[in-house]
């Protein structure tokens, strides 16, 4: 199997071991491990606050195998502080909150560079010249590891062609947030790979569109694509990275997952990563509920069962664990300084150029669209399309939703 050298699952450890994870005035969370079986429990006055939370994430633990398995952490999905952690001890604090009613912005994506070599259509950079200076992005980071992010995300074009890429990932705090990095992997060299790893970056996602070469070229418009992008996933778990094999799901691909998930297998990634696809405007192919079946059936075969990566689907994620992210644990930065609730919604309630991401933050959760969970996206939506197809044509994205009024 390709990737020996890759960061292995180890399951040598035996030991019965309570760790705790959590301890605050009226909650305490410890994790009790015996062998390779993990549950988390808590007591206190404030139990009952995060119990829901926590029994989901134990009913994963239980039925799924994690991404990875170490003596000293667990790693129930990239997308996830590893546990134990401080970083995860933030994501528990973070759940409680939200379940008496505080909001917090969990995972925060961060465009830092218009720049890629390739070209594809689907690509939500917004548009403009230039990038952001790197201390506005910088106090950005602070900002929102203050309000108790703990999963950071470098994105769009391709961050790696921002020479301060590697000075980026090693500024975010790593006892508060894990940092997560897209790359379609044309500036991927093994000693490229290596300063990631040095730089502290914990994920390595490089997003793949089909097992034919030709496919995926066309998805990327950049000829080799293909190669360059698997080259890059080898090399990341040459260096010691978790790598993570991503895709995007539509009523065209769907069919392909199967094959697709058997090269992530061979290549020897961690995690294969679904994300359903998001229609731009009405009229564009929005996924169906049998594809959605036919995904939730893959992802519990797939992790309940045999080796190889874990699969991680948003479908199940957000669908059925926690709802839909954005606005509600998800902010997104554009190239541009404006802030989104995702990556995916069209419209920006503030710029960090000019504002505290805090401030940006209460005028999302000002908005009545993100209250209450969904199970779907909010850009599936017919009615909240109807509502984006009502940005002038002209207009540039993203589209300040003030202006639209209510």
């Amino acid at each position: 199997m390709e990737g020996e050298n890759q960061m292995k699952p180890d399951h040598t450890g035996s030991q019965d071991e309570n760790i705790t994870l959590l301890s605050i005035p009226g909650l305490s969370i410890r994790m009790d491990k015996k062998d390779e079986f993990i549950q988390l429990k808590a007591t206190g006055g404030l139990r009952k606050a995060c119990t829901p939370f926590l029994n989901k994430i134990n009913e994963r633990l239980k039925e799924e195998r994690p991404a990875l398995v170490s003596n000293e952490q667990v790693i129930a999905s990239t997308w996830l502080p590893p546990i134990p952690s401080k970083a995860f001890k933030r994501l528990l604090m973070a759940e409680t909150q939200i379940t008496l009613g505080r909001y917090i912005p969990e995972t925060v994506s961060f465009e830092i560079t218009r720049q890629c070599k390739c070209n594809c259509e689907h690509c939500v950079v917004s548009g403009g010249e230039g990038d952001l200076d790197i201390s506005t992005i910088k106090r950005a980071i602070d900002e929102v590891l203050d309000m108790g992010a703990m999963v950071i995300v470098f994105t769009e074009g391709d961050p790696m062609m921002r020479e301060e890429i590697y000075e980026l990932i090693e500024y975010v705090d790593k006892e508060r947030a894990i940092v997560n990095m897209y790359t379609s992997g044309t500036e991927m060299t093994p000693e490229n790979a290596r300063k990631l790893k040095e730089a502290g970056l914990h994920n390595l996602l490089v997003s793949l569109y089909s097992t034919d070469p030709a496919k995926h070229d066309a998805v990327r418009r950049l000829e080799g694509a293909f190669g360059i992008a698997t080259d890059a996933m080898r090399m990341g778990l040459e260096a010691g990275l978790l790598v993570t094999m991503a895709t995007h799901v539509s009523p065209k691909n769907i069919g392909e997952l199967p094959a697709m998930y058997e090269l992530a297998r061979q290549i020897g990634v961690h995690e294969f990563s679904l994300w359903e696809s998001v229609p731009k405007r009405k009229g564009d192919a929005i996924i169906t509920e049998d594809d959605r079946r036919t995904i939730l059936d893959m992802y519990h075969r797939i992790n309940s069962t045999g080796k190889g990566p874990r699969l991680f689907a948003n479908t199940y994620f957000e669908g059925k664990m926690l709802g839909c992210m954005a606005g509600q644990r998800w902010l997104h930065v554009c190239v541009d300084g404006a802030v989104k609730p995702c990556p995916y919604i069209p419209f920006s309630y503030g710029n960090i150029s000019k504002d505290a991401m805090k401030d940006i933050w209460d005028n999302i959760r000002k908005d009545k669209t993100f209250r209450g969970q969904r199970s779907t996206c909010l850009m599936q939506e017919y009615e909240y399309l109807g509502l984006v197809s009502r940005i002038p044509e002209d207009a540039t994205l993203p589209y300040d939703r003030e202006l639209l009024g209510t």
